[in-house]
């Protein structure tokens, strides 16, 4: 047998390779056609191996430019190939996950919040900039409004709330360079519950402005959040109850707040998620009623 022969593909080769372009064409239509039904890919990416490789290579990717394209259009913006630290995977389980919470070493609970799909999810670019010191103004952050969960240990005052968040092209944000400047340790303990890197507190950090707390709804000292070595962020804080008075006024300062993202384009990048299922566990890239 001569170089040639050895170096010449087989029609089986060929046949297999070409099947595999058409499923994965085939896959995008369908999901195309039920609008990206974060359940169904859920379950599609379940099935075996090849599915999941296909779903964490391309799926994934495309439902998180049908659900969000000019948040996705802005994260990726400059960055190799279209790729974002974390991968595809873990925004999208970002932007439908809320990821629960467990006590920490600066935010005591009794007990942990169990995590669970949002119905709806609205990330914004100016919420993001109340969560940037002044020195890391620059950075682009998307943070979404805290879902709202009942207290845990029972009291009636205060509502547990729960956001996330993420960073364009952490690696070279100002926020990353100003952790590792005040050379500030990982957490030992916490991970980012999106892609399992660690992460570093901004509490312990001490670079949690007081912007954060106003744009929550919490007090200053009664929150707490991380940020992983791909740009993920996930908190939690204490909701103080308002009285209508406060709300109404809320109410004008969030009105304030849309005509500057109109002036700055930012409304547009906003991102509201409306599910039609009802909240779901996710366990192992299924899901299960909780």
């Amino acid at each position: 047998m001569n170089a040639n022969t050895r170096l010449r593909p087989s029609r089986s080769s060929e046949s297999s390779s070409e099947s595999g372009i058409i499923n994965e064409r085939v896959l995008v239509l369908v999901f195309e056609s039920i609008k990206w039904d974060i359940r169904t890919l859920c379950l599609t990416s379940s099935v075996n191996r090849k599915l999941q490789a296909i779903a964490k290579r391309l799926l994934w990717r495309e439902l998180c430019v049908h659900r969000a394209p000019r948040m996705v259009a802005a994260l990726a913006n400059g960055s190799t190939n279209g790729r974002i630290g974390g991968e595809w995977h873990a925004l999208a389980k970002l932007m439908f996950f809320c990821c629960g919470c467990e006590p920490t070493r600066n935010f005591k609970l009794s007990r942990g919040s169990p995590g669970h799909f949002a119905k709806a999810s609205r990330f914004s670019k100016t919420s993001g900039r109340s969560f940037l010191t002044k020195k890391c103004r620059g950075d682009l952050l998307y943070v979404s409004d805290p879902c709202e969960h009942p207290n845990p240990m029972g009291a009636k005052e205060d509502d547990l709330g729960i956001y996330r968040g993420v960073f364009k092209g952490f690696p070279r944000s100002k926020t990353r360079a100003c952790l590792i400047g005040r050379q500030i340790e990982l957490d030992e303990k916490v991970r980012c519950p999106y892609c399992g890197a660690r992460v570093w507190s901004m509490t312990t950090a001490r670079l949690v402005p007081k912007s954060a707390a106003r744009r929550l709804g919490s007090h200053h000292g009664g929150l707490e959040y991380f940020v992983c070595l791909n740009g993920h962020l996930h908190g939690t804080c204490w909701l103080v109850p308002l009285s209508s008075d406060e709300e109404d006024k809320n109410d004008d300062d969030d009105d304030d707040d849309d005509e500057d993202e109109d002036d700055s384009g930012v409304h547009g990048g906003d991102l509201d998620l409306d599910l039609d299922h009802e909240d779901q566990t996710v366990i192992n890239g299924s899901l299960s009623d909780t």
